[in-house]
């Protein structure tokens, strides 16, 4: 399916007072342009800031999530070399004293509880990513500054099931990351020589009890240019908007019509294949090297997240019909599967 929303260029709000999805609100950006004033039913809103950054043979991830009866923060550090995964995971009942922007970038989010702490902090040239954790009796630290590029286009899109059940979500790839991880005192430099890029997912909305999704995101450099990967599917079936799209040097070009993930539920670690349905602006293999499983059963709630990371291999085409070829372009695919 096509989708058939249409480019925003002004600022809007998500919400009516009552709650239910803003009309004017409905479609994409190439910049952030909602203001999420969300007031749906609790126990429905889902607020989530994640930060994922990726260099050649690591991954920090970060996330800071409100579901209104749960509060969730955690970090990841997984070397891909060994498969080590460091992590830490805080849950909080009732995401008690939580609090998270209505807008991307639009306040500091700070968290420090039961050995964790994030920050995600706005600064004048991007967002300061910290965090500190211990995990299988070692001490991570990181301080990551990710950039923001004067111009730098991005993937803003509402995803609308319904009048009372939609979603805004920001996805921004390709954006240049510095700084500094350590493990227990041994340090790692992550950019500029060692080449490494952060990716955000900002999302706020008010969801169905059931949601199933594919996500596939990826950062780094063709031929010259800086390219980037994102790729949704299942859970925008049917609402006439995708959030798939295509960052060539900054430049998005928005691809409209509905992606397909074909993959082996028995073995995630086999390669997949992501492609449009009716064109073939997308056609790419991907090859798994390492998969995490995350699965959390609650009394009224659960999520099942197969999260692998790889390379993408294969083509992918601009707005005017540019040719990219992708050889080996790490990033990651998943398959989350919720009750919530």
């Amino acid at each position: 399916m096509s989708g058939n929303s249409h480019e925003l260029d002004r600022y809007v709000a998500l919400c009516t007072p009552e709650g239910r999805l803003n009309p004017e609100a409905k479609g994409w950006s190439r910049r952030p342009l909602h203001r999420c004033n969300l007031r749906g039913p609790w126990g429905r809103r889902k607020r989530w800031d994640y930060w994922g950054v990726t260099w050649e043979g690591g991954v920090l991830s970060l996330t800071y999530a409100d579901f209104d009866y749960l509060g969730m923060a955690s970090a990841l550090l997984l070397d891909l070399e060994t498969g080590r995964e460091l992590e830490k995971v805080v849950p909080v009942p009732l995401a008690l004293g939580f609090s998270q922007p209505d807008t991307v970038g639009g306040a500091d989010i700070v968290f420090e509880g039961l050995g964790l702490r994030l920050e995600f902090r706005e600064e004048s040239r991007g967002t300061r990513l910290v965090t500190r954790f211990q995990s299988r009796g070692r001490l991570v630290e990181a301080d990551v500054l990710v950039a923001r590029p004067p111009g730098h286009e991005t993937l803003n899109v509402v995803v609308p099931w319904s009048e009372r059940l939609f979603q805004f979500t920001s996805k921004q790839n390709t954006l240049p990351a510095t700084g500094i991880v350590r493990v227990d005192g041994v340090e790692q430099v992550i950019g500029p020589e060692k080449q490494a890029f952060g990716c955000l997912d900002f999302g706020r909305g008010v969801w169905p009890t059931h949601t199933v999704w594919n996500w596939a995101s990826a950062s780094g450099v063709v031929d010259g240019k800086v390219v980037g990967l994102q790729f949704g599917g299942k859970w925008t079936d049917g609402t006439g908007a995708t959030e798939n799209g295509i960052c060539i040097d900054g430049r998005l070009h928005k691809v409209g019509e509905d992606v397909r993930f074909d993959y082996d539920r028995r073995d995630f670690r086999r390669p997949w294949r992501i492609m449009t349905e009716t064109s073939d602006r997308v056609r790419l293999d991907f090859h798994p090297a390492h998969e995490k499983r995350t699965k959390v059963p609650l009394v009224v709630a659960g999520a099942d997240l197969h999260l692998c990371f790889g390379r993408f291999s294969g083509e992918v085409q601009g707005d005017g019909g540019e040719r990219v070829i992708v050889d080996g372009l790490f990033g990651w695919a998943e398959e989350m599967r919720a009750r919530w």
